[in-house]
């Protein structure tokens, strides 16, 4: 074994040292306590399967379906949003099923700089770690944003500072992120419901708006996909740009990617929160699985809904230059209706979205630096907790870069939303790809070594190898593609070229960087470690599967009382 691997083997056997020692002092008889070493190093594992899915939903739905979708749909029109919803959704798809297929094998500590790590290059590793890292800080920043454009809607930016309602949102976010993991993840749990049933409450609204439900008697259907049309063609009058035909219709939907993007990142980041998970070979493909079917539903059907309600030259969508441009295009839809209060309803419960989706954000943000910490990516302070088994240093280090947030006191809400929206997009597009590649390896290695997909995972992705290569080619496009309209027209648009691109060459030197610094070289598929510490967690499993037939032996004894669990898990579960 090379210098370069069992420095790597090193890393991970810190991290899961006391995992090997408690499994073997137990003789296969116990599961496993903590996830990490040390006294000060202790995450807790109290998440069930409920708690990762709806911590998943609780980051990925928020302002990019609320908020940003207003501003797609003015770009480019009904059909073509709907469109790069349901091609971003299938990316998302397989990215979900790739992770949940490696995670399952052996569900690491470090998150997805381990696997990276672990499966193709340390470097990787490093440069995905601290890329997916800045997403998530950035994201909490870019959430408390939305969360003051949601309440110009009621208090204009002139009667009141965006600085007030941010102020307001980040001492939340932080509060509930410092009571700990289980107070987490019941909130997160119970807030989702409210955030589910708002979203269903909104596509049966929208649909009854369309077929003519509503106090104006107008039956819509689809009459602004015929006027103004389904189509956009691509137009910004400021810089002289007006492609007409379809071929301006093409980039008004290559233009929009990019808002899809962003409205499903953190859709991943259920793979962060596996170290507190209770049952990973259980919890984690259900959540997987459960986190996809719920969040391309809601998206795709919420933004079929959508473009039959509100026309894409609506003057109060977000980017236009009209009095109230900062709505929400739900709110918007609903206010066209004319159906009395509701639309402030709604605009509540959106704030209920964008602080849930914050407490989220700063959560995985936290988890995330403590597992750069543990791996060696970061200073070793990061990795302490408190009694409750709060990482309180990434916790700091999240509220920092949530007061950037505050920039909207002196520039436009809307245009530093767009602008967060550009870098957020790209570091989630790169931390996929990473995942993608991740999956490929390990599929290689599979193979190679001699194993079966079929027989020796607990779980496997579909429609591979097909599946994972088509997702990691769409990444790789929009990557590059996603801003490329700055080079259109004239004045140069300097701001977004730097916010859309500005990420790619920090992750390459990220990469570059730690690669030749440690000479590090990239994993050969014969040498990929598929054993090490994963007796660990089969002991883990054992015992769980032991615990289940105790449960259901004591069930039998008593008569064979109802299963409340396993009706809710049959009737509610697949939503909630």
């Amino acid at each position: 074994m090379n210098t370069e691997s069992a420095e790597s083997k090193d890393f991970e056997k810190q991290i899961y040292s006391e995992d090997v020692a408690s499994a073997e002092a137990l003789n296969m008889g116990d599961a496993l306590k903590e996830s990490q070493a040390g006294e000060d190093q202790k995450l807790k594992r109290v998440l069930h399967a409920r708690h990762l899915s709806m911590i998943a939903i609780g980051g990925a739905l928020g302002t990019g379906l609320l908020i940003g979708t207003g501003n797609a749909l003015r770009l480019a029109g009904p059909a073509a949003i709907f469109l790069s919803y349901s091609v971003i959704g299938f990316v998302v798809y397989m990215v979900l099923n790739g992770l949940g297929e490696v995670a399952t094998h052996i569900p690491l500590a470090d998150g997805f700089a381990g696997y990276c790590r672990r499966y193709v290059d340390e470097a990787l590793g490093f440069a995905c770690g601290w890329t997916y890292l800045f997403l998530q800080l950035l994201v909490t920043a870019n959430q408390l944003v939305a969360g003051g454009l949601t309440m110009q809607y009621w208090i204009s930016e002139e009667r009141a500072n965006p600085g007030i309602w941010i102020a307001v949102f980040l001492t939340i976010s932080t509060t509930v992120n410092m009571l700990g993991v289980r107070f987490f993840g019941e909130v997160e749990f119970w807030v989702c419901i409210v955030k589910i049933c708002t979203c269903i409450g909104l596509i049966i609204l929208l649909l009854v708006i369309a077929l003519g439900g509503a106090p104006t008697g107008d039956r819509l259907g689809f009459r602004f996909w015929q006027n103004p049309g389904a189509f956009r063609a691509y137009a910004e009058p400021d810089r002289g740009v007006n492609i007409e035909g379809d071929l301006g219709r093409f980039v008004s939907f290559i233009s929009v990617l990019v808002n899809s993007v962003f409205a499903y990142s953190s859709c991943e980041m259920v793979g962060v929160t596996f170290p507190e998970c209770a049952r990973p070979r259980k919890a984690i493909p259900k959540a997987i699985r459960l986190t996809f079917y719920r969040i391309v539903i809601f998206y795709v059907l919420n933004v079929l809904v959508l473009g039959m309600c509100v026309p894409f030259d609506d003057p109060r969508l977000l980017g236009t230059s009209g009095t109230n441009a900062s709505a929400s295009p739900f709110v918007i839809a609903i206010f066209n209706a004319q159906i009395t209060g509701l639309d402030h309803v709604i605009n509540a419960c959106i704030l209920i979205f964008v602080t849930s989706a914050a407490v989220a954000d700063m959560y995985i943000g936290s988890r995330t630096l403590y597992g750069l910490s543990m791996s060696g990516y970061a200073p070793k302070f990061f990795s302490k907790t408190d009694k409750r088994g709060v990482p309180y240093w990434g916790i700091a280090l999240a509220f920092g870069f949530g007061c950037l947030a505050f920039m909207a006191t002196s520039s436009d809400t809307a245009e530093v939303f767009q602008h967060f929206v550009n870098v957020v997009s790209l570091n989630g597009l790169l931390a996929w790809s990473c995942i993608l590649i991740v999956h490929m390896r390990f599929m290689r290695a599979v193979k190679v070594q001699g194993y079966s997909r079929k027989k020796d995972l607990a779980f496997r992705s579909p429609i591979q190898p097909f599946g994972t290569y088509f997702s990691l080619g769409v990444c790789v496009f929009v990557i590059f593609a996603k801003n490329f309209t700055v080079f259109l027209g004239s004045p140069f648009d300097y701001e977004t070229f730097i916010t859309g691109y500005i990420m790619l060459p920090v992750f390459i030197a990220l990469f570059l960087g730690w690669k030749f610094w440690h000479k590090t070289r990239f994993v050969r598929a014969s040498e990929i470690d598929l054993t090490s510490f994963k007796e660990a967690f089969d002991i883990q499993e054992e015992k769980f599967l032991a615990q289940d037939e105790e449960d259901k032996a004591a069930r039998r004894a008593a008569g064979n009382p109802i299963n409340l669990k396993w009706l809710y898990d049959k009737i509610f579960g697949w939503v909630f």
